[in-house]
């Protein structure tokens, strides 16, 4: 693919994601036919294990050496009330996390997988030390208020893009990476980036969130059509990385960021709900080969995660009504695709197990 670049403004770095690769997708069809087993009876399992194969350019491809990277921010928009729970709970929820207390912790420790927590711009980052699973990336003590001017200037948009790529690039020996995400407000962004990328009405995509009451989410649907209005004013929000600017978060442009780079050095990506969906889509828009790389985990109660899917035609692997975030359902998802990978390669053929093929 061509570099992504925008219409105007600064460029976006340069990437180059190559579709997944169609022969060694076809050697692993053919092997999964000559399993013992009658053909497709293992269902969705069988093409996950095929695209992984194809992403990993591997007869026998692996899910070992994974993480679930979880990327921190603020909102501006919390100011007019969007959600239930003030925004220094975002990084009393890095402490969380750090610590091995959250849920993702412990579905974490289920998966086998590592947790690290990226901070790209909380209010109240507080004492973390910088180390393997905390990284202090701020770029800023979060975004402005969506509904009085941009999220976030074209500078700051391009950093937290880049603190995405530069964590992608720290993963080594690693074969999946889940995505998550902490952030007070970040739904409310999700939401309107959902309806500015999908062109349905407000009310259809937002939610309650964090557990808002049904006055409290038409209240913040008026808000999202406020900051919707205003950047249609001056801005192309045609453009995906322009709506990422105007409605979008540090930790949702991290994740762009990420995905973009991933996707580059040929790791899966498993997308966990809502928000790091909107953050998926963005990608996708940029450079739809990217869809090869992503397993979607779950099937958000978020009203906009639905939409989202349905706008990259994907289907999620499980549907449990999660709305959590912090990468909780990546974490669920990925036992799903170790069993697909030790089917593919652990099982017998009818010839070497000796068994009759019905064919034959």
């Amino acid at each position: 693919m061509a570099p992504a670049g925008r219409k105007h403004g600064s460029p976006l770095k340069p990437f180059k994601i190559e579709p997944g690769d169609k022969r060694f997708a076809r050697r692993a069809r053919d092997r999964q036919a000559n399993l013992t087993k009658p053909p497709g009876s293992l269902g969705r399992l069988e093409d996950l294990a095929v695209r992984l194969a194809a992403i990993q350019r591997k007869d026998h491809p692996t899910t070992r050496g994974r993480a679930i990277v979880i990327f921190a921010g603020d909102h501006g928009v919390t100011e007019d009330g969007v959600s239930p729970y003030p925004s220094e709970v975002t990084g009393q929820m890095l402490e969380n996390f750090v610590s091995g207390g959250a849920a993702i912790n412990a579905l974490a420790g289920v998966a086998d997988a590592d947790v690290i927590v990226v901070d790209v711009g909380t209010l109240q980052p507080g004492t973390l030390a910088d180390d393997g699973a905390f990284h202090a990336r701020s770029v800023r003590r979060g975004t402005r208020n969506m509904v009085n001017e941009p999220a976030m200037t074209e500078a700051e948009l391009d950093e937290a893009l880049d603190v995405g790529r530069s964590e992608a690039k720290l993963l080594e020996n690693t074969a999946l990476v889940g995505l998550g995400e902490m952030g007070i407000g970040n739904t409310t962004a999700a939401s309107a980036m959902t309806a500015a990328l999908t062109g349905l009405p407000v009310a259809r995509v937002t939610g309650a969130g964090t557990g808002l009451d049904s006055a409290g989410v038409r209240h913040k649907s008026e808000v999202i059509e406020r900051a919707l209005a205003r950047a249609l004013e001056i801005d192309d929000l045609s453009e995906p990385l322009r709506v990422l600017q105007n409605v979008g978060g540090l930790e949702i442009a991290a994740l762009v960021g990420f995905c973009l780079q991933a996707a580059e050095q040929r790791l899966a990506i498993v997308v966990d709900g809502f928000i790091t969906t909107a953050a998926f889509a963005v990608a996708w828009r940029l450079c739809p080969e990217i869809i090869d790389y992503a397993f979607f985990a779950h099937r958000s109660a978020e009203p906009g995660h639905a939409a989202l899917l349905e706008m990259m035609d994907v289907e999620p692997m499980l549907d449990l009504s999660l709305r959590l975030g912090e990468g909780t359902g990546a974490a669920l998802a990925i036992p799903i695709l170790d069993a697909a990978v030790a089917a593919h390669n652990e099982m017998a053929t009818f010839e070497s197990a000796g068994v009759s093929d019905k064919t034959r």
